[in-house]
């Protein structure tokens, strides 16, 4: 962080990780809207993980009409961890926040990340991310709204998080120097690891349910094969973390333990074969604990990033 700033100022950077999205626009329109507290100084970093610079015209024809200062960096290619660690590597604020690229924001979005950070002295604030659908998106998920992304608690606390809303404070020292790991940005996870590294360091995260990002979901992602392969992607990723915390015979009950979980699990779906939102919402669950059981034993995430529908 520089130290020719103003220090009775609060300075607070945007990350927003870029591959091939012309949302990117809608994205950074809503930005320009946000209302920002007193005293605090914005900047929006862009950091473009395609292998050209394709989202630099983009950017560049906006920078006139942002109220903000705006960094653009080219960080190829096709890992979402080079993205954004090119963020984090930029950054001089004394916060980061990151917003996904086809997301918009509310105006009072970051205020309120940022209230709930100078209240909870947390080292991350994650807000949610409400799933928009269209028409043509199943019945049963738009009840059951199986995209919106909200923080997992176990008992009083969160222990892990996420990217697409968060705000973190570069100030602290379980944030400041981490990096997300380059060998899951194909795959994803990265922030699971991430975050779960944070608190086993003793870190905190709160969260500020009034900082609502919201999200819409395209055709490709509206469908159950794709929410089973996203789940069974963040069952490994979990799987593995726990894994590298045992030994083999811990590895093994832990396995065993899951493959109990995703038994139950197929089970009820089976039981709750008439109901959609009960029954696919059993077997999502069955594919996580599989996919723990295939990360516990180190088998490789499932690529996810590295093309357009990835990205």
């Amino acid at each position: 962080m520089r130290d020719d700033r103003d220090q009775s100022l609060v300075y607070v950077d945007i990350g927003i990780c870029t591959f091939r999205r012309p949302e990117l626009e809608a994205t950074l329109l809503s930005l320009f809207l946000l209302v920002v507290p007193a005293g605090t100084r914005v900047r929006l970093i862009i950091a473009d993980n395609d292998e050209t610079p394709s989202a630099s015209a983009l950017v560049e024809g906006l920078r006139r009409r942002s109220p903000f200062d705006m960094l653009y960096v080219h960080c190829p290619k096709s890992n979402i961890s080079i993205a954004r660690n090119a963020c984090l590597a930029a950054a001089e604020g004394d916060y980061l926040a990151f917003i996904d690229d086809d997301e918009t924001a509310t105006p009072e979005w970051l205020a309120d990340l940022l209230s709930t950070a100078t209240a909870t002295s947390a080292d991350a604030v994650l807000g949610p991310v409400r799933a928009i659908y269209d028409d043509a998106a199943p019945a049963w998920m738009k009840s059951g709204d199986f995209h919106s992304t909200l923080p997992v608690w176990v008992g009083p606390s969160i222990r892990t998080g996420y990217t697409c809303n968060v705000l973190l404070d570069m100030r602290s020292p379980r944030i400041r120097g981490r990096r997300f790991a380059l060998a899951l940005g194909q795959s994803g996870g990265e922030d699971t690891h991430f975050f779960t590294e944070v608190t086993d360091a003793g870190g905190i995260i709160a969260y500020a349910e009034k900082a609502v990002l919201y999200e819409p979901v395209p055709p490709k992602r509206a469908q159950l094969g794709w929410l089973m392969k996203r789940r069974f992607r963040s069952g490994q990723t979990h799987g593995r973390i726990l894994g590298a915390k045992t030994s083999l015979i811990g590895r093994v009950a832990q396995a065993g333990l899951a493959g109990l979980k995703a038994g139950f699990c197929g089970a009820a779906a089976l039981a709750s074969l008439f109901s959609p939102i009960a029954r696919n919402r059993y077997a999502l669950r069955a594919m996580l604990h599989l996919g723990a059981i295939s990360g516990i034993f180190g088998m490789r995430e499932i690529r996810q990033y590295g093309s357009m529908e990835a990205a």
